[in-house]
């Protein structure tokens, strides 16, 4: 039977902590810029401009249909050279972070562009023929009037994909980034105490998730209210 001993993790936490780091650094920017280009791309799908409308729905059905992991495993194998030959970067430049970012963000931009879809065409038809009245053009009707009310409508769906985002970020071990859950793979697989810190993380990720999903329902609950 298996005997636990938790003294591996107060003097691991220093590298845990730098790991929890990273998994909030692709975490937040991910969701920034997959939002922004999930925005770009929602409204490529609802354009007129056949093309556009073309290249949206195909990049959103390409990342919706191939697993993270693998998504993950390009990028770090194409960021690196194409950093190298843009950037001048020495061979060999440890590049695993920006990969891991790029990967993350043009994959969730896929599922934020469907949520943010949804959530324009919840918006009444009136709200963008009373601005068209007022003499907005598409672009400022767009802006002003109808993301504002969407945005609001779909909070509670993007800090839930938000969640979900993180819980994902364990996946970079494919490049042996050292995220939470990779330091901790690495503090219990050097110690001989695999099981304590894999059970140490999921607790932490728990108490994490679980914490932000109630954010997001008491949210909701006060948006029903209002």
């Amino acid at each position: 039977m298996h005997e636990f001993d938790w003294s591996s993790i107060p003097g691991a936490w220093p590298f845990l902590w730098d790991g929890m780091v990273i998994s909030l650094q692709i975490t937040i920017t991910a969701i920034l810029v997959g939002i922004v280009w999930g925005t770009l791309l929602a409204l490529m799908r609802l354009s007129s401009i056949k093309p556009l409308a073309w290249f949206a729905a195909a990049y959103v059905n390409l990342f919706r249909a191939v697993p993270l992991v693998m998504v993950l495993l390009w990028f770090f194998l194409i960021v690196p050279t194409l950093l190298e030959s843009l950037l001048g970067l020495p061979r060999g430049s440890d590049v695993r972070l920006a990969s891991a970012i790029t990967g993350f963000a043009l994959f969730e931009a896929a599922y934020y562009s469907e949520i943010i879809r949804a959530g324009i065409q919840s918006v009444s038809k009136g709200q963008m023929a009373a601005a068209s009245a007022l003499g907005m053009t598409y672009g400022q009707s767009m802006r002003l009037v109808v993301l504002p009310q969407a945005f609001r409508n779909m909070i509670p769906l993007l800090l839930t994909q938000g969640i979900i985002l993180f819980q994902d970020t364990s996946l970079v071990y494919v490049s042996a980034l050292a995220d939470f859950f990779g330091a901790a793979y690495k503090v219990g697989d050097r110690d001989g105490r695999l099981v304590e810190l894999l059970l140490f993380a999921g607790a932490v990720y728990f108490v994490i998730c679980f914490s932000a999903s109630r954010i997001v329902r008491h949210y909701q609950n006060k948006m029903k209210v209002a």
